[in-house]
């Protein structure tokens, strides 16, 4: 009886298998942001509605600086400015995977 790997034999193959999930995944991450984020609602998230129940909303202060304020890029407005916001953080997020995975790489060999 002979077990089947599910991974091609050699590595050239199962470098390129690897490299096609992450971009599946990637892909996968970037279409759900460009369909969910247009329908993200505009009303406040549970920590500031607690601020503003409480009435200590406007004592807060803001951050020094933002990336991406309201989850918005500064210039453009609507929906393509949170889907744009969605992508660059889906963009960042792969970013610091791929840095981590050939950090974490390099100290196991």
């Amino acid at each position: 009886m002979t077990i089947q790997h599910p991974l091609p034999a050699s590595g050239g193959a199962r470098t390129r298998l690897r490299r096609y999930w992450w971009v599946a995944g990637v892909a996968i991450a970037a279409l759900v942001v460009v369909i969910l984020a247009p329908l993200a609602s505009s009303h406040p998230d549970g920590l500031e509605r607690v601020a503003e129940d409480k009435e200590f909303l406007d004592t807060a202060k803001g951050a020094r600086w933002e990336w991406l304020p309201d989850y918005s890029v500064p210039g453009l407005s609507g929906d393509a400015s949170t889907v744009l916001a969605g992508l660059i953080g889906v963009a960042i997020v792969f970013a610091l995977m791929v840095l981590a995975g050939r950090m974490l790489s390099r100290r196991s060999q």
